[in-house]
């Protein structure tokens, strides 16, 4: 953030070589506002989470029959936002030429602007703020910045397209290391469900699509209730503040002084609410009374078990008209395909390691975006 030092304007941080203090400018002394159209150009979109992007490579369906006839031009280096997601940061430098929506503002930088600094600079949180407080409308949903507001804002910003470059840079660098960790997330992610289908038997079958080697004797069938014992969970707030995990349908919640398991380890599984998400609990911990937890039989190995729980159709099973629910009963008459103790260790702990792959990977893009410094 950039902080005043008697009559001079600079960040916390700064690459080394640059000393001159950063002006203050109006957006309007920086960005003209730009409207040619076009419709025969590459569509693109602006969001909040992925800026510019060629609209192709969205997941939501476009109208085919819909008119391009007053589309706006976008030139590599132009700067565009969408105009009523503005106070959410949906803006960005774009990389593509191509043509966007009406409802979007394109914005043409002059000579003393490096666009890809502009890009991150625009989505500071106290810009945000002033792009709320200037626009147009009644509530968030109806909120609309025109470019003459936007010009009125004003910014802090190097003289230097030098610096500015090597912010921006240094912004992009970071993007795509978050990007790098994002996308290998999503891969194991996928790869995970694929193998939880093909690593365990499908329907009128008795044996997975996939084994390891070494294991040839057929599964068993067995119903949960004669493999794991499924337990209530209580109410918590008679309890004191202490260092032992509560848990719900939602993950954790608060700790307490004590537990209702200490050394053995469970799979939590929903009672009412979100009964399809089931996740491991790790000894000692407490669960409110929309989650069940049940503890594996002896024998049986904990992470093959959660394999189980996650390869079950639960809302299948939702017993209520209104809020989802599950019963004991429920749970314990599902039936299942069960292998020897040898072979569950064995997927259990493939399971594992893919986990600790996608933790890992969640945790660095995270970690990343928590240690970008932010400046205004």
């Amino acid at each position: 953030m950039a902080e005043q030092h008697g009559k001079t304007l600079v960040p916390q941080i700064r690459f080394a070589g640059f000393t001159d203090p950063w002006e203050q400018r109006k957006l309007g002394e920086l960005f003209e506002e730009s409207d040619e159209r076009a419709s025969d150009r590459e569509i693109l979109s602006v969001s909040v989470a992925n800026g510019i992007y060629p609209a192709s490579e969205s997941d939501r369906e476009t109208n085919p029959g819909a008119s391009l006839a007053n589309y706006k031009i976008v030139h590599f280096g132009d700067v565009v936002y969408n105009s009523m997601r503005m106070w959410q940061g949906a803006v960005d430098a774009s990389r593509y030429d191509g043509i966007v929506s009406p409802a979007y503002v394109v914005t043409r930088p002059n000579s003393e602007v490096y666009a890809r600094f502009f890009a991150r600079l625009l989505r500071q949180p106290m810009l945000l703020k002033q792009y709320q407080q200037v626009s147009q409308g009644n509530s968030k949903d109806t909120q609309v910045l025109k470019f003459d507001d936007f010009a009125s804002i004003g910014i802090s910003m190097p003289a230097s397209e030098n610096e500015q470059r090597r912010i921006g840079g240094f912004f992009d660098r970071l993007d795509s290391l978050i990007t790098l960790h994002q996308r290998k997330y999503d891969k194991l992610v996928i790869f995970k469900k694929s193998m939880l289908e093909k690593m365990f038997p499908k329907d009128g079958e008795s044996v997975p699509e996939i084994r390891f080697a070494g294991f040839t004797d057929p599964w068993e069938q067995r119903k949960l209730g004669e493999i794991v014992d499924v337990c209530s969970g209580r109410d918590y707030k008679h309890l004191s503040k202490g260092p032992i995990p509560v848990y719900g349908t939602g993950g954790y919640m608060t700790s307490v002084s004590e537990g209702l398991s200490y050394e053995e380890d469970a799979i939590g599984i929903g009672r009412k609410g979100t009964i399809d998400h089931p996740y491991r609990l790790n000894a000692p911990f407490w669960t409110v009374d929309t989650l069940f937890y049940s503890l594996p039989n002896q024998g049986i190995d904990l992470d093959f078990t959660l394999c189980v729980f996650l390869n079950v159709d639960w809302k299948s099973k939702d017993e209520s008209t209104g809020l989802p629910s599950l019963s004991k009963q429920a749970i314990n008459e599902t039936k299942i395909w069960v292998p020897s103790g040898a072979e569950q260790r064995a997927i259990g702990a493939f399971f594992s390691r893919l986990d600790d792959l996608i933790t890992l990977h969640q945790r660095k893009r995270l970690s990343i975006r928590q240690r970008s410094p932010v400046w205004s």
